[in-house]
């Protein structure tokens, strides 16, 4: 799931800035995280990123010390959109769990099947960065457990016997989507994810 809300920053403005303007940090990570998106974090290099936001290499030092540090802040941001677009979801199915499931799944559907869908950001990184001490992909790792752990709760909420290992296999359906995505668009197994998940629901043993 991408682009869901972004992270909460402060109404408080730095002297000098006006209001509504983007800070020099906010039009850095805009322009990172876009191009990190569309194009792959390894083939985006650090002057793309001065070029493309109109600040100076010294502007993003200041705010970003490392290459490291601005694909941090990137996943930091896309982990806090990707839950904030969770809640909204789940806000609206509150009394059962059964159609909250099925309404993250019509969500994170519909989101792979839009044209501007590159690719879980997550996982996108995770490969681009194998090493388990990357700080990037302790934020991807961080966004799939949590993910694992909300869908046990919603296992649980549902009375199955083994929410654990119905959550795993969700995930594995997830990210599967995730993946194959880009490749065969909306018109590929995508259109297979809402039925497969109620499929494995429906085959869970209840308490």
């Amino acid at each position: 799931m991408k682009k869901n809300p972004a992270a909460a920053t402060s109404s408080a403005s730095p002297a000098g800035e006006e209001q509504g303007v983007p800070s020099v940090r906010e039009r850095v990570l805009e322009t990172a995280a876009t191009l990190f998106y569309q194009e792959g974090v390894r083939a985006v290099g650090v002057d793309l990123v001065v070029e493309r936001s109109g600040v100076a290499k010294t502007s993003l030092y200041r705010h970003f010390a490392t290459k490291d540090d601005l694909v941090v802040a990137f996943l930091e941001r896309e982990d806090a959109e990707y839950w904030e677009g969770w809640e909204s979801v789940s806000v609206q199915n509150t009394d059962d769990a059964e159609a909250e499931l099925k309404a993250h799944l019509r969500f994170i559907a519909e989101h792979i099947a839009a044209p501007r869908y590159r690719g879980c950001p997550f996982l996108n990184v995770a490969t681009e960065f194998p090493a388990p001490t990357h700080p990037a992909r302790t934020v991807a790792m961080r966004n799939k457990t949590e993910l694992l752990h909300r869908l046990g709760t919603l296992a649980k909420r549902m009375g199955v016997r083994k929410p654990d290992e119905l959550a795993a296999q969700l995930v594995l359906l997830i990210d599967g989507a995730y993946m194959n995505g880009p490749l065969l668009g909306k018109k590929g197994p995508v259109n297979s994810l809402v039925a497969a998940g109620n499929a494995l629901v429906q085959a869970a043993p209840r308490r």
